[in-house]
């Protein structure tokens, strides 16, 4: 049973199907859809408005979803926007273009090295605010419009900041986050193993 705090931001938990995720879903992925949950969770806006959106992940990690978000909730963190991976066609370069929080997307990790599963295939990674929170490697910059935010020296709202609410709120579970990553840096990313 959740504590009402986390009521406050968990709405509901469904089982998911190969139909219901799409585009991020193909015959191949390291988890099948009976691995997966779709988790509706509330949050603030950068409008200070709440509103309703949903992440899809593992079924293992659903309650430490759950509270981080509703620790974010509690802070009043913003959120631009936060649907499924599959409203941008399974595209993550469109996903983060359009500032939105997307957790599984069956695809490989864009880290340079041998290639291998994100772990959003896996269900087990969260990108949270990607314009204000982007990748950066040398002078390359994911989503382009990340730019405006590559210099980390002063916290704005929605950036992923050591010791702030949203870094806070992973590391409190054992998540690791990007930002800590040496080489390139992706500030939106939290996964449970730090990669």
């Amino acid at each position: 049973m959740l504590a009402p705090l986390a009521a406050a931001a968990a709405l509901a938990v469904s089982p998911v199907t190969a139909a219901d995720l799409g585009a991020s879903y193909h015959r191949g992925c390291p988890v099948p859809p009976a691995e997966l949950r779709l988790v509706q969770l509330r949050y603030w806006g950068f409008d200070g408005r709440t509103h309703d959106g949903a992440l899809v992940v593992n079924r293992a990690v659903v309650p430490q979803v759950q509270t981080v978000f509703s620790r974010l909730y509690a802070a009043r963190f913003p959120i631009r926007r936060m649907e499924t991976i599959d409203t941008y066609g399974g595209s993550d370069r469109r996903s983060m273009a359009a500032d939105n929080t997307s957790a599984f997307n069956c695809r490989f990790a864009s880290a340079p090295g041998p290639k291998h599963w994100s772990m959003h295939a896996y269900g087990k990674a969260i990108d949270v605010n990607p314009v204000e929170n982007p990748y950066i490697q040398g002078s390359y910059v994911s989503p382009p419009a990340g730019a405006k935010f590559v210099d980390r020296g002063s916290a704005r709202p929605g950036m992923a900041v050591a010791g702030g609410a949203l870094v806070r709120a992973f590391d409190a579970l054992g998540w690791g986050w990007g930002g800590r990553w040496s080489g390139a840096l992706d500030y939106q990313h939290f996964s449970t193993n730090g990669r």
